[in-house]
């Protein structure tokens, strides 16, 4: 293996990253800002929500953060400067997934004290287990990496709006971001069904770290079920990224 090659492209997309901080800082925190600001202010504030919602939200802005600047992160409109390089393709492919990573976690540990701010007063966040925060903050940046080289490299580019549409948006309304799981009791079915959505797992692994009085999905299933996703995303990216390249 070339350290030296894989850290030069780290600091190569290191470099892509601050160049375009604006752009990213606009992309990762406008959106859930707003949501945070309209559903957990303005709702709240009006009665309409019970005030313990703003503790419920805040995780699953954090996952919604996340996951969608791991996915841009990875998301590459050129491989072909990359292959280039004195590093095995699947070396390549790995290295996106670690810069995905990278910019994951930071995008979630910057808009957590964001968001707080907009929250506060009356935010109940309660970090019981580091441990268990940091594992869940992995798994979730590993999911958000992964799942952004699958889609990157399965999708043609001119089908971005399509990937939002019909992949992204159902993913979030459906992944337990704005409300906790156990709120789709009265719907069994569905409760059940968005099961197979691993931003479920990410968005009540971070309530689980971040809100740990609150009901939420057995701990050890989510990282089961992180575990689980993660794996199967970074060999479908990881088989994706080498027939992109080689064709």
């Amino acid at each position: 293996m070339n350290w030296k090659a894989f850290g030069a492209m780290l600091a190569r997309d290191a470099h892509v990253a601050r160049r375009n901080i604006i752009q990213i800082m606009f992309q990762t925190f406008l959106q859930p800002l707003l949501f945070v600001f309209i559903f957990g202010r303005v709702m709240v504030g009006s009665g309409f929500m019970r005030p313990e919602y703003k503790s419920l939200l805040l995780p699953g802005i954090i996952a919604i953060c996340m996951v969608f600047t791991g996915v841009w992160a990875v998301w590459t409109r050129e491989i072909e400067d990359r292959l280039l390089a004195p590093i095995d393709i699947s070396w390549i492919a790995i290295e996106k997934i670690i810069a995905g990573m990278i910019q994951a976690l930071i995008a979630g540990l910057v808009v957590l004290p964001l968001a707080w701010i907009v929250l506060r007063p009356g935010v109940d966040i309660r970090i019981q287990a580091p441990l268990e925060f940091v594992a869940m903050m992995l798994l979730v940046a590993l999911f958000s990496a992964s799942g952004g080289l699958a889609l990157g490299c399965s999708m043609n580019q001119q089908h971005v709006g399509l990937m939002f549409s019909m992949i992204l948006t159902p993913m979030i309304f459906f992944g337990c971001t704005y409300y906790p799981w156990s709120a789709l009791s009265v719907f069994p079915v569905l409760q059940k069904i968005v099961l197979l959505n691993p931003l479920v797992y990410a968005s009540e692994g971070l309530r689980a770290a971040l809100v740990p009085q609150a009901a939420h999905l057995s701990t050890v299933a989510i990282l089961i079920a992180l575990c689980f996703f993660d794996l199967l995303l970074l060999l479908l990216g990881l088989r994706q990224f080498e027939k992109k390249a080689i064709s």
